[in-house]
């Protein structure tokens, strides 16, 4: 049937060769357009812990009780050993309270920064609003250092 539309072997070369370009173009936009929004949800999950505190302490409550059952299961089945599982359960914990005193409107910044300077061109929705919100979350992450008197410089927020 192909042969009958394109009697030439190179027209029907040709047009498969235009219809595996146009495919891998398309996969790849759709990929970075989903990668873009990723990104972008990431930067609002962080800018609406900076907002609610409250949301960041619940996420990394759950966390660090996941993680802590996790161990204790292996705990119970005989796969590590008491001095390991305490080891274990103090890393765990110092993590969880190095993430949870981690600035949420820094990685807001960087999510948004990420979305827009790997995931754009093609200038999707995603990449237009974290480019919006950007310079907003670093205004704040500044505002944020000066309140916590952290000495910076302007290029280390970039």
């Amino acid at each position: 049937m192909f042969e009958k539309f394109f009697p030439k072997k190179w027209h029907r070369v040709a047009v498969s060769v235009a219809a595996t370009i146009i495919a891998v173009y398309a996969i790849v936009y759709i990929d970075v357009v989903a990668r873009a929004r990723h990104a972008y949800m990431e930067g609002e999950k962080y800018w609406q812990w900076h907002e609610q505190p409250s949301l960041k302490a619940a996420f990394f409550d759950e966390k660090l009780v996941n993680e802590k059952t996790q161990l204790k299961k292996r705990l119970d089945k005989g796969k590590i050993s008491a001095d390991e599982y305490d080891v274990r359960v103090e890393i765990i914990e110092a993590g969880n309270q190095r993430e949870r005193e981690e600035s949420s409107i820094k990685y807001a910044y960087v999510w948004y920064k990420t979305a827009v300077e790997l995931f754009s061109p093609p200038e999707s929705k995603w990449v237009k609003l974290s480019r919006q919100k950007m310079p907003l979350a670093k205004d704040l992450w500044r505002k944020e250092l000066k309140a916590k008197k952290i000495p910076f410089e302007e290029y280390m927020l970039d």
